[in-house]
């Protein structure tokens, strides 16, 4: 019996996950979790085959969070489940240590095939994400934002989805400071110069988050 923690903050999303996983005779769902934190809890509590994962929750989320599980468990299978749609996001949470991603606008089936994959060792890369990954690792004009920081990136899709610097602060558990200063430097990097900018420029290249 394959088990997995599901991990999402909301509820309907959880309960919709959880009667697709109850159409199978082979997986079950273990543990929730609806925040960052409780995420690591409820794998140090419940030992689980895989890790189904949204990317954006709050408290600690997205590439960190897939750092931290990867780093207090290395063999652990972590499927990240995603509104997500673009092949630098996918792109960023495996380079962090997830080994599948799947977009929430998947079919049913393929996310159970997903999961028994991982489960099996392998890895799982949404099909309608493939091509663009690929070509992206060949082109050589890679967009400017590719050339963020993690943490960078993570503030420029706060900021963007409206969140201040104090919030983005609380999220991340830093100061408002060190806050500031990565949102100076990816507007260095990317050439803004003002809020809207930054705004304008997420909207572009589908960086928004919800």
């Amino acid at each position: 019996m394959i088990r997995i923690l599901i991990a999402d903050d909301h509820a309907i999303v959880r309960g919709g996950l959880k009667q697709i996983i109850a159409t199978t005779s082979d997986i079950v769902v273990a543990a929730e979790a609806a925040h960052g934190a409780e995420v690591i809890d409820k794998l140090r509590q419940c030992a689980v085959d895989l890790l189904l994962l949204d990317m954006t929750m709050p408290g600690i989320s997205g590439i960190d969070l897939i750092r931290r599980v990867r780093a207090e468990q290395p063999s652990l299978p972590v499927l990240v489940l995603s509104i997500h749609d673009e092949a630098q996001v996918a792109s960023r949470a495996l380079r962090a240590g997830a080994t599948g991603y799947l977009t929430k606008d998947s079919d049913p089936d393929v996310l159970i095939a997903a999961i028994r994959k991982l489960v099996d060792g392998g890895r799982f890369i949404d099909p309608k994400l493939v091509d663009a990954l690929v070509f992206e690792t060949q082109r050589g004009d890679v967009p400017p934002h590719e050339l963020l920081s993690d943490r960078e990136f993570q503030v420029l899709q706060m900021l963007a989805s409206g969140k201040s610097i104090n919030e983005i602060a609380d999220t991340c558990s830093l100061s408002a400071k060190t806050i500031s200063t990565h949102k100076m430097r990816l507007m260095q990097k990317l050439g803004l110069s003002n809020n809207a900018e930054v705004i304008r420029y997420a909207i572009r290249h589908g960086l928004v988050i919800e």
